[in-house]
């Protein structure tokens, strides 16, 4: 959950996330050794060509729930065959494809977008990659050609996946062709000659809820026109996530140097039948070393990281439904935490520096047990509570379990100073840490304000300030944050009842225009803890209209609202934040007192 002046960084849906149902591998069926992208079967898809077979075709009409194609005139080329499964096909000739959404709201969506009362684009060109019947149903109803296609209508499909969407097609293809059980994957990559030259439609069964897509991948035309639940009936064990977590152990040392080296055993229960392939989410710098499950070294898929980096596991075996299985991930990376400097650390990666859930990261409860290692002198804070802490050597190690399941797992840690309250209704603890140093960017603005980084005038004399800056140090108002925390607490339990949480840590962070809150854990920014003055010179006083009066607040409600009422989709995940914003505004209106505050606040948001 998260507050930000111009967007909520958690609540954004990223595209990319939810395109081809995130991340997928398959386990080798030849048996070919363990490791990276060993698997025969992925090289064979990932190395893909155009096959031997082709047919002309003649207004071939081809249904894909509420999208339909219609192939008037040209020829089809099938891809070459792997595992005795043809997966693709391209299209050249003359073509049209219409889109008609169920929803009013999708409708109303796909009409602004298009400018036109129906949706009705004609193509000359289009790619196919599928798990389903198409296959048949076009060389069942074409005639057999001589004639072949051009390569590079392929190439370019393989291009846009790796390179601009940067999803593992592939992968995704293979989960199904691994499995005893395929589910019916259907994407088509159209060369548009009204709308767009490069337009993407997919049926992904793997989506709980918007299994068919329509969008554009132009980057003056990037992102979703339609996204909508299956309009044909499916049994229920035809589509949603494969599989859930029902535990994660974490082993995590964070390097002076921000290094993060990773040990992450997580426990799945098969939802589908013919499981072979585990998609997870994990943040693409963080390179996979290992896989193995009871012992047994396991393939995996994991390309580079600036491509089509999705992570995912071959199983030795397909699950059936409510089968579960433990895997244990060794991974390492230098990007997903950020030495800010005076021992400032800023977690980039938040939601997946572990293997998480593909498809979502946020929505799903699970318990965890973590452990961290870190420098010595350092303090760590972290989601759930801390059931140890030891020196070992030159580290520091704290052990943590989750009070009760949780909907995602994170940490802060820094040279911090701590305060501390307890309240007694309801039984809650609560700390707040800020650093005892600033980060590098707010030494250098100290300095410059000093005149300490001016260039030099005659004689040798450095040059005069500039600004004259108030107190930075984040420290002077940790108390600040402490009381705002403690208040909100109560003040929330009264209105809408105890959380599932019995405490929580508010932390400062390095960034300066948002925060966030995960489980017991809230990311402050860092300018809040700054005075008037320093905002003023950085540019902030849009903040003083009540940013920074309910930052705090806001954040604390997460713990209501995201983390003990969760959502099922990014289609009601913002509710997480109106009612977010609305107990902020309680928070205002009850403990400040002042409804002056609440009415600038609310028209502050309405701008």
């Amino acid at each position: 959950m998260g507050c930000n002046r111009t967007s909520d960084n958690v609540a954004a849906v990223v595209l990319i996330t939810v395109l081809f149902g995130g991340i997928a591998q398959r386990a080798n069926a030849q048996g070919a050794g363990a490791g990276a992208n060993s698997d025969a079967t992925y090289q064979a898809l990932r190395n893909i060509t155009l096959g031997a077979e082709s047919v002309t075709v003649a207004d071939v009409k081809l249904k894909r729930d509420a999208g339909i194609f219609v192939l008037h005139s040209g020829a089809v080329c099938f891809l070459a065959p792997v595992n005795g499964k043809v997966t693709g096909a391209v299209f050249i000739g003359d073509g049209n494809f219409t889109l008609a959404p169920p929803t009013e709201s999708e409708r109303k969506s796909l009409k602004y977008l298009s400018k036109e009362e129906e949706f009705n684009e004609k193509f000359d060109k289009m790619v196919m990659r599928f798990t389903d019947a198409t296959y048949e149903e076009i060389k069942k109803a074409g005639t057999t050609a001589s004639g072949g296609c051009e390569a590079g209508t392929l190439k370019d499909s393989q291009n846009t996946t790796r390179h601009r969407v940067r999803t593992n097609l592939e992968a995704r293809l293979l989960e199904e062709v691994l499995s005893p059980t395929p589910r019916g994957y259907f994407v088509a990559f159209v060369h548009g000659k009204h709308y767009d030259d490069k337009e993407l439609f997919e049926v992904e069964p793997n989506h709980n809820r918007d299994q068919v897509t329509f969008l554009t991948y132009d980057e003056n035309k990037w992102g979703e026109w339609a996204s909508f639940g299956y309009t044909e009936k499916h049994e229920r064990s035809e589509f949603g996530q494969a599989y859930a977590i029902e535990h994660q152990q974490l082993d995590t040392t964070l390097e002076k140097s921000g290094n993060l080296i990773g040990k992450a055993t997580t426990t799945i229960v098969a939802r589908r039948s013919g499981l072979r392939v585990v998609q997870f989410d994990l943040f693409a710098p963080l390179r996979v070393q290992s896989v193995t499950a009871d012992g047994q070294a396991l393939s995996f898929i994991q390309e580079n990281k600036n491509d089509d980096a999705d992570f995912a596991v071959i199983l030795p075996k397909a699950l059936s439904a409510g089968e579960r299985i433990s895997v244990t991930t060794n991974y390492a990376g230098k990007e997903a935490v950020s030495n800010e400097g005076g021992g400032n650390y800023f977690p980039i990666a938040r939601e997946n520096w572990y293997p998480n859930t593909a498809n979502g990261g946020l929505g799903e409860y699970v318990p965890y047990d973590m452990t961290f290692h870190i420098p010595k002198g350092m303090t760590m804070a972290a989601t759930g509570i801390r059931v140890s802490e030891t020196n070992d050597g030159g580290q520091n190690v704290t052990v943590w379990k989750s009070e009760s399941p949780q909907t995602v797992a994170g940490f802060s840690f820094g040279r911090f100073k701590m305060e501390q309250a307890k309240i007694s209704n309801p039984e809650y603890a609560i700390e707040s840490l800020a650093n005892v140093e600033p980060p590098n960017w707010v030494s250098s603005l100290q300095r410059a304000a000093e005149g300490n980084d001016l260039e030099r005038g005659p004689g040798g004399m450095g040059g005069q300030p500039q600004v004259a800056l108030g107190t930075m140090s984040t420290v002077s108002l940790n108390k600040k944050a402490l009381a705002e925390g403690e208040l909100a607490v109560q003040l929330y339990t009264d209105y809408f009842g105890p959380s599932q949480f019995k405490h929580m840590q508010l932390t400062q962070q390095t960034a300066c225009n948002f925060g966030q809150s995960w489980p017991e854990l809230v990311w402050i920014p860092i300018c809040y803890y700054f005075d008037g003055t320093v905002r003023h010179e950085l540019g902030m006083d849009w903040g003083d209209k009540g940013y920074w009066k309910v930052v705090t607040p806001h954040e604390v409600a997460h713990q209501w609202w995201g983390h003990t009422v969760g959502f099922n989709s990014g289609r009601d995940q913002w509710m997480s934040e109106g009612f977010a914003d609305m107990s902020a505004s309680l928070y205002l209106s009850m403990i400040e007192k002042n409804e002056k505050k609440f009415i600038t606040f609310w028209n502050d948001e309405r701008e």
